[in-house]
């Protein structure tokens, strides 16, 4: 068989089996010295601690360049983290009539309701800005965060663009105009939480991946928590009565890590030009396929 069964090699099991067989015939010497534990610190030699404990988080600063820790956990396929579409009944989410009725105009060529490609409808295939709140629950990667006395800007990697959340102390506007990206405004909870609430966002938006809709009604609740120096959770609820019968988490504590200071962005951008190139060979490929 040449050392394999069933394709996978068994050098490392008979590795495993002849390091076994050693420790049992080591000497009752050896044995004891392993359990008697690490050597003792010599006097006067600082004590070293087994886990190096995470700095402090700064007051009120959540600045720097923020990772998801998991990448998965950022990309968010199958909808908002918390609250994936993936049949289970707990993630049904709490539709009105309306709101069930434009759930099911919404058609996407990818994630768990997918359709043919010719049958679907996602603005943000057509390089339509995917909005707010779709940038926090789909593709979220490394994203910057800059402040000043009055403003908070995120930069995202997905798409290359940024958001202004205000935090000179003004209220959400009563009648916004629409926007991709709504209008946000923050302020601290205390000093390590930060609160963000969002309104006017742009009804052709879709919430997620999951085709999840939204009303002009839809206020959004982001909550950033610096747990230390090096660690930033982010949660965030949806709140739109004409939509849904009650509010509902869509991030549950998503968790970030910092990144050195000279970590540079990627570039992710929707191109129109390379849309157009793409949609030409996979439709050249389907007629080919079909003859």
């Amino acid at each position: 068989m040449n050392g394999r069964l069933g394709g996978i090699s068994l050098a490392p099991v008979f590795a495993i089996s002849t390091i076994a067989l050693m420790v049992a015939l080591a000497p009752p010497a050896v044995a004891q010295g392993q359990a008697a534990g690490p050597p003792k610190q010599a006097a006067g030699q600082p004590k070293v601690d087994a886990v190096k404990k995470p700095a402090p988080a700064p007051r009120r600063d959540l600045s720097g360049i923020w990772e998801p820790v998991k990448t998965l956990d950022g990309i968010q396929p199958s909808g908002a983290g918390a609250m994936p579409a993936d049949g289970k009944p707990e993630h049904e989410l709490p539709y009105t009539p309306y709101g069930l009725e434009l759930l099911k105009t919404h058609k996407s060529s990818n994630g768990p309701n997918e359709v043919a490609p010719a049958e679907e409808n996602d603005p943000a295939h057509i390089c339509d800005p995917q909005g707010f709140p779709r940038e926090d629950l789909f593709e979220v990667r490394a994203t910057q965060i800059l402040q000043t006395p009055l403003q908070t800007i995120l930069l995202y990697t997905y798409g290359k663009v940024w958001r202004t959340i205000w935090t000179d102390g003004r209220e959400l506007p009563k009648d916004p105009d629409p926007r991709w990206f709504g209008y946000s405004v923050g302020k601290w909870k205390d000093d390590y939480t930060f609160v963000v609430e969002t309104n006017g966002t742009d009804e052709r938006t879709w919430l997620d991946n999951a085709c999840r809709p939204h009303s002009e009604e839809l206020r959004v609740e982001e909550l950033f928590n610096r747990i230390d120096h090096d660690t930033l959770e982010l949660s965030l609820t949806i709140k739109d009565p004409k939509v849904y019968t009650k509010p509902w988490m869509a991030l549950d504590k998503l968790r970030f890590q910092l990144k050195p200071p000279n970590f540079e962005l990627a570039e992710m951008m929707c191109s129109p030009s390379e849309l157009a190139e793409y949609n030409r060979r996979h439709a050249a490929r389907g007629s080919a396929a079909k003859k």
